[in-house]
């Protein structure tokens, strides 16, 4: 057995990625439960697979960032941005941020997200690359907000561009921060 295999630093982190897996389960788990208590959660097959590939993904991410470095600063930026993309897509595939989730004004949401996932496989998950990225992802999101002022469809839109603008800043900041450490 090779001893850096059984390491502190390695158990702690089998440890976390043990307690973040299993939480995922635990999140996949709180709708089924639900709906043992209340007709008002009412999910398919379908919503728990959909569910669990947005949970999986997070998952997967954070691992991928995980094993692209041990800097804090890079792991931070990485779950900001994955929290907040899935936010983005689960609270457009629940209700709609923008009208109902059918609205195509909702599609600008995940055009910015498009644009995120783009910039990050051009930059290989490069900390000065996804610092542009979150850039842009922050300076894309601001537009929409500003579109969806201008057409006058609702607020929520508009706080929620806010909101999602402020925390591809902070991913942003994280990134940089992670690229200064690094060089």
């Amino acid at each position: 057995m090779n001893p850096s295999s059984t390491s502190p630093a390695r158990m702690r982190s089998q440890a976390w990625r043990i307690a973040g897996w299993s939480a995922a389960a635990l999140l996949l788990l709180v709708p089924l439960v639900a709906m043992q208590f209340t007709p008002e959660v009412r999910w398919s097959a379908g919503d728990f697979l959909v569910f669990g590939l947005m949970l999986a993904g997070v998952g997967a991410g954070l691992e991928l960032a995980a094993r692209q470095t041990a800097d804090l600063q890079y792991r931070l930026a990485a779950g900001v941005a994955l929290l907040s993309a899935f936010l983005v897509v689960w609270a457009n595939l629940a209700v709609g941020i923008v009208g109902e989730p059918s609205h195509l004004a909702n599609g600008m949401f995940f055009g910015v997200l498009a644009s995120g996932l783009l910039g990050s496989i051009l930059g290989r998950g490069q900390a000065p690359a996804m610092a542009a990225n979150l850039l842009v992802m922050a300076s894309l999101q601001a537009l929409v907000g500003l579109v969806v002022v201008a057409a006058e469809l609702d607020t929520a839109g508009l706080v929620a561009s806010v909101v999602l603008s402020l925390l591809w800043l902070l991913s942003a900041l994280l990134f940089r921060r992670a690229a200064r450490a690094q060089a």
